[in-house]
């Protein structure tokens, strides 16, 4: 895809609409390419060198054959995001993120190692000897385990970086990840801070065919590794 072409791709599903002027975080002003009745407007241009060198990062990923935890937890976009990550097989989180999920990692495996145990005894029948309330108990446990750690229950460490869909909403989960020395590769909006990521994307972050064509982007980027890994 020529610049030219990713360009106008970009720009048919409005990834150059920003927020407000007032909204603006200075960290972004320039890769902005000005604004129309106050709301800022991308400059697609940084955008699509922005999301060519995130692509080259991914694709090494995959090459290496890292996990890559994909964070996304707004109503709106987060079944993108579960999307995204389910066609590489990849962790996720969609849901909340439960404080500790990276910096906690012993505590979080006591949790998917818990929803693993109730999962097998269920599939097995073994929960079958408890008498009705007991067993009720026991899957509401495991509903409620599944919901905060069932995307992540395969991640056996630290992944080798993690996707986020905006930073600003995900902020304990680039905090973590900074601190726990994980790359962070995120599409963001005018309102973020782009210094506090590894791998900036400038892009709409709230619309679901922007969304949509940048999981798709970093997606195959992935795919393109494992194939040249498998090569």
């Amino acid at each position: 895809m020529t610049e030219n072409t990713a360009i106008e791709a970009m720009f048919n599903v409005g990834a150059h609409f920003g927020y407000s002027r007032a909204r603006r975080h200075a960290s972004v002003k320039p890769y902005l390419f000005g604004a129309k009745n106050g709301v800022d407007i991308i400059d697609l241009t940084e955008t699509a060198k922005m999301l060519d060198v995130a692509k080259a990062r991914v694709e090494e990923l995959g090459k290496l054959g890292k996990n890559i935890l994909f964070v996304g937890t707004k109503q709106e976009i987060k079944g993108i995001v579960e999307d995204a990550a389910k066609s590489l097989n990849m962790p996720y989180v969609t849901e909340r993120w439960v404080g500790g999920m990276l910096t906690n990692w012993n505590e979080i495996k006591k949790r998917t190692g818990r929803l693993k145990e109730l999962s097998d005894k269920f599939s097995k029948g073994e929960l079958d000897k408890y008498t009705k309330m007991e067993k009720l108990l026991f899957e509401r446990e495991m509903g409620k385990l599944q919901t905060e750690f069932g995307g992540i229950a395969s991640l056996e460490g630290a992944p080798g970086a993690i996707i986020v869909v905006d930073p600003r909403e995900e902020h304990i989960a680039v905090k973590e990840a900074n601190k726990m020395k994980v790359e962070t590769i995120a599409l963001l909006n005018s309102d973020c801070d782009a210094s506090k990521i590894t791998y900036p994307i400038l892009a709409n972050d709230s619309a679901l065919e922007s969304v949509k064509y940048f999981m798709a982007q970093l997606s195959a980027a992935y795919e393109a590794g494992k194939k040249a890994r498998s090569v």
